[in-house]
């Protein structure tokens, strides 16, 4: 079977003749026309730690190309670092930056016929965008993590940058004082890869090993050791074999595989953010997945890893510990992982995680033992209620009380919320309602890890609700209830609260209330206007036009064309 199966048209014929002469500028000879072609999206950028070291990486996986007998071809893509751009208004395009990579990543490979695809990617985006077009576009992919930084150490702890978010909590509150601020600061990034905790960067990337589209172990190296570019190289390699045996993304990501995904993304205590992000995957694959999905997995699958944001450890610890292929064989033992799902390899699950043993490594306390888990059920919660109809997710570990009552402190912007966390506004028991921030009404749906991890530095984290149609950073934890669905521009019933309005978050019943009468609910209603669009021009206008709920993913291109 020929391996040029799409580039052939690029590549074959003499009426190709000039497309051959332009291929021979970049370094083609006579005996490259018949070889596949690869894609290599490289995700290097110097705006972020988490992308700066991918650059030496795309060139590994360029050598590994040619040496597997396939031709390399390397493109950019973009991206966005939450944590530089989190607090400001340049947030509202992280999410954005998801479909952008993906219609990059389509557009390279689909414009110029490429035979398969390996992206690198490091920040919380890369990951979801690379994969939509993976899914969309069909043709044999693999997926290389830039890799996870190191921790920073400052007075014998382990740093990492939501550290320093708290530190400006707890410098507010007057628990440290400006050296230490600046102290934890200087520290808490030490050199290149995404960052350190079960944030959403280290969470994509455990779950697409879990997936199968990356190679075991992968997804939880250091940016900066030799492995990782060892591993790149041999990701290089598989890639090159699946052309030939067309191993295909959609054979791959299947209804299991998502599901066995989803499942590792309970057991390491991973980011809300997954949520959002299989959503989407699964609709670009053709896969049905709803928001319940998540619920029922949540329900049989306890959280094994004792990790940041809520627990202790960091991503290189989960490494050293037996990484994700621990964690997927502790999961296949008890019956919460499909074995017969198909990796990228061409093996099953069953037959990579064959050789790890059933129990993590006594010698470690990074992966529970399965008698002895951090906790019995998952921590990202589906909440659904008149406060959202459609749905919304909480991340409930390492709250001591999972329910709360209380009155509404409505904000109509996460900068005004941070206003007032800062000057002390908002009390114990107080819920605080951050509206307008969703994937249309941001647009975008920011993160707000700024008034999360200010709450959680004046020390209110575990006595103050808080609900917005936006985002939560990875790195948050607490009482929050993030994806409310549907958001406020659209007229959900978030946008009919009123400051003190009585709202229950109840973790446990899965309930988000508004305790107001249907009928006052009514009678707002019909006072209320829709907002005119925030901007009209550009990209985010673009977005916030075709952008869909995030019930569904907040996918781009939803029912566009819908002729049922």
């Amino acid at each position: 079977m020929a391996e040029n199966l799409r580039s052939k048209v690029v590549t074959q014929g003499v009426q190709r003749s000039p497309n051959r002469a332009m291929l021979r500028a970049v370094g083609f000879q006579d005996e490259d026309f018949n070889k596949a072609i690869v894609g290599i999206a490289n995700g290097y950028s110097t705006i972020t730690p988490c992308n700066m070291g991918i650059n030496k990486l795309a060139q590994r996986a360029e050598i590994g190309v040619k040496e597997a007998g396939a031709m390399p071809q390397i493109f950019g893509t973009i991206t966005i670092s939450d944590g530089i751009s989190m607090g400001t208004e340049g947030m509202k395009y992280s999410l954005v930056s998801r479909e952008v990579i993906a219609d990059s990543i389509e557009t390279a490979c689909s414009g110029q016929s490429m035979d398969g695809v390996l992206a690198i990617g490091g920040c919380d985006k890369n990951m979801p965008g690379a994969m939509l077009a993976m899914a969309r576009m069909n043709i044999p992919a693999i997926f290389v993590y830039g890799g996870t930084i190191k921790p920073g150490k400052y007075d014998g702890k382990d740093l990492t940058v939501v550290s320093s978010f708290e530190a400006v909590g707890q410098h507010s509150a007057g628990k440290i004082d400006e050296n230490e601020l600046l102290a934890v600061e200087r520290n808490a990034c030490p050199g290149a890869g995404s960052c350190g905790g079960m944030f959403t960067a280290n969470t994509m990337s455990s779950a697409f090993e879990a997936m199968g589209m990356s190679i075991p172990y992968s997804s939880t190296m250091a940016a900066e050791d030799e492995e990782k570019a060892e591993s790149t190289a041999k990701s290089a390699a598989v890639l090159v074999e699946a052309i030939r045996k067309q191993i295909l993304p959609r054979q791959i990501i299947t209804r299991k595989s998502i599901e066995n995904a989803i499942s590792v993304i309970m057991a390491v205590g991973g980011s809300t953010n997954a949520v959002l992000h299989f959503l989407a995957i699964a609709r670009a694959a053709g896969v049905e997945l709803t928001l319940d999905d998540f619920e029922t997995i949540r329900g049989r699958v306890p959280v094994i890893c004792d990790l940041k944001p809520s627990g202790r450890y960091v991503a290189t610890d989960l490494h050293k510990a037996g990484g994700i292929p621990q964690v997927m064989k502790m999961l296949l033992v008890h019956g919460l992982l499909h074995g017969d799902c198909l990796t990228i390899s061409g093996q099953t699950v069953a037959e990579v995680l064959a050789d790890i043993p059933d129990e993590p490594s006594p010698a470690q306390d990074v992966i529970r033992p399965w008698n002895n888990p951090m906790y019995a059920q998952g921590h990202l919660a589906i909440l659904k209620g008149n406060l959202a109809t459609e749905g919304a997710v909480a991340k409930i570990t390492g709250v001591k009380k999972p329910a709360i009552t209380g009155p509404a402190r409505v904000f109509e912007s996460e900068e005004s919320c941070l206003d007032a966390i800062l000057a002390g506004k908002i009390k114990a028991g107080d819920v605080v309602i951050v509206r307008y921030e969703g994937p249309k009404g941001g647009p975008g749906m920011r993160e707000m890890l700024a008034p999360t991890s200010a709450i959680i530095g004046a020390g209110l984290g575990d006595s103050v609700g808080l609900i917005t149609d936006g985002r939560f950073s990875g790195g948050t934890y607490g009482m929050v209830v993030g994806h409310v669905a549907p958001e406020a521009a659209v007229g959900g019933n978030i946008a009919l609260v009123e400051e003190g309005d009585s709202i229950t978050i109840d973790a446990n019943a899965r309930l988000l209330q508004i305790n107001v009468s249907d009928e006052e609910l009514a009678r707002r209603r019909a006072n209320w206007q829709p907002r005119p669009p925030r901007y009209t021009k550009g990209v985010l206008a673009k977005y916030a036009k075709l952008v869909a709920s995030s019930s569904v993913g907040a996918v781009t291109d939803l029912d566009l064309f819908d002729h049922h």
